[in-house]
């Protein structure tokens, strides 16, 4: 790999090389019993772990309440706030209060986790689809972006977003994306819409080169969904924000005259429009 976007940091933890400009790390759940006593450390050593930013990713009430506290005690933290599917079953309607009641605060940057999950079902189908368009529905009056988890679900998926299009003008994210090249095509017609990638992509047998080719450049994210879907060569480990550099470096491999690290920085700044770094 090309000297021109590689150095090593001496004090850099992260096993393998590194970007000469810092990463943002579109998706993590800080508020995870296994990270939050880990979060001043975290932070502290985010400039030689070459972060510049992260968005930390509710995905019921109390974890939306720690990831809005998180995002005013330190800067760099951002909050996304929702409800994941799984949790759907469980929604109420002073949740959504809360959400559209911190909505304008500057650090408050989407609506999600939101989606379908199929492969588990903990919440009842019919219950993710209802709440995963009426989360649609409150990100655009509160002129917010969504952050969008998919597994198993990729028909239902397009037929919700289709037909609740007109909320989707402040852009959306699938975020961990591990659908078909194919698939990724068709959620295209819902732009702005972005493709988020963790560790996954780093799995030998994962085969995500050609999904990831696919996607657009300028549709392209970077995430961890740390303390889950460790990169190697840390896979069964705990996952780190810090990790984000494993995803990025495998992408340049596939994209060798792209300036990975700016790309998505950009991006994550077009579709979450109130990142200040």
């Amino acid at each position: 790999m090309g000297k021109s976007f590689f150095f090593r940091r001496k004090k850099l933890r992260v096993a393998g090389a590194v970007f000469l400009k810092m990463i943002i790390d579109t998706h993590a759940h800080l508020n995870d019993k296994r990270l939050l006593p880990q979060v001043n450390d975290i932070v502290r050593d985010m400039e030689q772990d070459n972060l510049l930013a992260v968005i930390n990713v509710g995905y019921d009430r109390k974890s939306s309440e720690i990831s809005y506290s998180l995002s005013q005690e330190h800067k760099r933290i951002y909050a996304a706030v929702g409800i994941h599917p799984h949790d759907s079953r469980l929604k109420r309607q002073e949740d959504y209060d809360y959400f559209a009641a911190i909505a304008s605060d500057p650090k408050v940057v989407a609506i999600g986790e939101t989606g379908l999950d199929y492969y588990y079902d903990h919440s009842p189908r019919d219950v993710q689809k209802k709440v995963f368009a009426e989360h649609l529905e409150l990100a655009n009056g509160l002129k917010l972006p969504v952050v969008i988890h998919l597994r198993d679900a990729y028909k239902d998926m397009f037929d919700i977003l289709k037909d609740n299009k007109h909320y989707l003008n402040n852009g959306a994210v699938l975020h961990c994306y591990s659908g078909s090249a194919e698939m990724l095509r068709e959620y295209l017609k819902f732009d702005p819409i972005y493709f988020s990638y963790g560790g996954a992509i780093t799995f030998a047998n994962a085969n995500k080169r050609d999904i990831v080719l696919s996607t657009p450049i300028d549709r392209l994210l970077l995430e961890t969904d740390c303390p889950y879907m460790t990169p190697v060569p840390h896979r069964g480990k705990t996952n780190y924000p810090k990790y984000v550099n494993l995803v990025a470096s495998k992408i340049q491999e596939w994209l060798p005259n792209t300036d990975i690290a700016n790309v998505t920085t950009r991006n994550a700044k077009s579709l979450f429009g109130k990142l200040k770094v």
